[in-house]
């Protein structure tokens, strides 16, 4: 019972650091659109919501990688812990809900346009990126981010280890935006 009650106090702390409003947001107005666009007949909604929540997760991505990044890569680190403290907290609530908006509503969309099929190589190549994508993700992104929330919510945090941590997922942001531009150019080519 200690350790649920210490979680729900961490996951409190984690939701206060990030702002309340901010996780409500980032949690519920992509979900809602999402809901919205999958239970509407028309396309319009739909191709919206992929559109813009992968315009969203790209652009984070791209500017993690190549504008954060390497600023942050020129500063000392206990200027850069104070960035990624401000910054973790957020983007642990926003990122895997746009990223999931985002693919849950390309293949929704595909799959009405009748284009999803595992016989299609753009598909399939589509399918390869966003699994290595989900893979950095939630397996090297999401578990840097919960190191840093677990520094941030230490008695003594490890400002060398924030700093690192926080740039390792910078940098890997840009590879995922990178990985982002490639699914764009094999959806275009796949369009038209």
């Amino acid at each position: 019972m200690k350790n649920k009650t210490a979680k729900s106090n961490a996951l409190w702390t984690i939701i206060q650091i990030a702002n309340p409003y901010f996780v409500i947001l980032a949690i519920g107005l992509p979900i809602t659109a999402l809901v919205f666009a999958m239970n509407r007949r028309e396309l319009l909604p739909i191709n919206y919501v992929h559109i813009m929540s992968g315009a969203l997760w790209t652009g984070i991505d791209l500017f993690m990688g190549l504008i954060l990044g390497p600023t942050l890569g020129g500063v000392n680190p206990g200027e850069r812990a104070n960035v990624f403290k401000r910054l973790t907290p957020k983007m642990t609530f926003f990122m895997p809900v746009i990223a999931g908006v985002t693919v849950t509503a390309g293949i929704n969309l595909a799959q009405r346009l009748g284009i999803f099929s595992l016989t299609n190589p753009k598909i399939v190549i589509s399918l390869i990126i966003v699994t290595i994508l989900t893979i950095q993700g939630f397996g090297i992104l999401l578990p840097n981010e919960i190191r840093i929330l677990k520094q941030l919510l230490s008695n003594a945090p490890d400002i060398e280890k924030i700093a690192r941590l926080g740039m390792r997922n910078a940098r890997l942001g840009g590879i995922q935006g990178i990985l982002q531009l490639s699914i764009i150019f094999v959806m275009a080519v796949l369009r038209f």
